[in-house]
């Protein structure tokens, strides 16, 4: 049985990621910092304007996360040093980010219309890829797949730049969050149709929609299991759904929670970030 517990935090987190130190680290988007969850919570301040959004461990041992605000990339070590990275390219809206298989970090410029990647001494390389990258997860191919939200589309980008774009088959499906399966394929979630998506690395797309259409679903993630887990954000529910497309849905236990970032914690749970200023447990049983 599925047991959910609730762990107040300061602000209102919005992503979160497991680091290397074993414990779950957050961003704050509105008070300009990054969290770690200790008792009592640990907090790092990365700039008022910054508007820390998402949050991956990198392959160096430390966090990396998006600016949104101030359009850069942070990186933040285990004992809290901070540095932040400017990009080339101005105003860029960096949002998502993930570790590649080449050691260096990838993340997205939603207002740019691009992916970025960024080595972990700094270097940054920008791609042009279509309308409103959003978030971004390394497949099993050896590329990054990514979600175009205003395209309504997958995008992959290989090593050296090489893009494709994958359209989708729901018109207006908004893609979001997107993950690796255990199963060989990438997940994404459909926050404008209230679908969940799996794309292979050949491009084949199927959607799964979800028993409320009207959930807004934001953030996915593979769970310890074969099942991806998912926020419900207008819902007020974590969802999960098996490689062959059964949905189980759970409610939160405070209405209004407005969960966005999901990911596997330390403790083989999986965790939710609660924009009403908690963070949830899913104990699996």
């Amino acid at each position: 049985m599925t047991k959910i517990e609730e762990f107040p935090v300061p602000g209102g987190p919005y992503a979160l990621a497991t680091g290397g130190d074993g414990a779950l680290w957050f961003t704050l988007v509105s008070r300009g910092q990054i969290g770690r969850l200790t008792s009592p919570v640990a907090t790092f301040e990365t700039g008022a304007d910054a508007r820390p959004t998402i949050i991956a461990a990198g392959p160096d041992g430390a966090l990396w996360f998006t600016a949104y605000g101030t359009h850069r990339i942070g990186r933040i070590t285990t004992g809290g040093e901070m540095t932040e990275f400017p990009l080339p390219t101005p105003e860029a809206g960096p949002f998502g980010i993930a570790p590649g298989p080449d050691g260096a970090l990838w993340f997205t410029e939603s207002a740019a219309d691009r992916v970025g990647r960024i080595t972990v001494d700094g270097s940054v390389t920008e791609f042009p890829t279509g309308s409103f990258p959003s978030a971004i997860a390394a497949g099993p191919d050896g590329a990054m797949w990514f979600t175009l939200n205003q395209g309504n589309a997958i995008g992959r980008i290989a090593m050296d730049g090489t893009t494709a774009i994958h359209p989708l088959p729901t018109e207006g499906a908004a893609p979001v969050g997107i993950t690796a399966g255990r199963d060989g394929a990438l997940w994404f979630v459909e926050i404008g149709a209230g679908q969940i998506g799996r794309i292979t690395p050949d491009g084949a797309v199927t959607e799964f929609p979800l028993p409320d259409r009207a959930g807004r679903p934001h953030a996915i993630t593979a769970g310890p299991d074969e099942r991806l887990w998912f926020t419900e954000w207008a819902g007020n529910r974590i969802g999960s759904i098996t490689p062959d497309g059964a949905i189980e849905s759970y409610d939160l236990p405070t209405p209004g929670s407005e969960p966005h970032g999901i990911a596997l914690g330390p403790d083989g749970a999986v965790w939710a970030a609660l924009e009403i200023g908690a963070l949830a447990r899913l104990d699996l049983g």
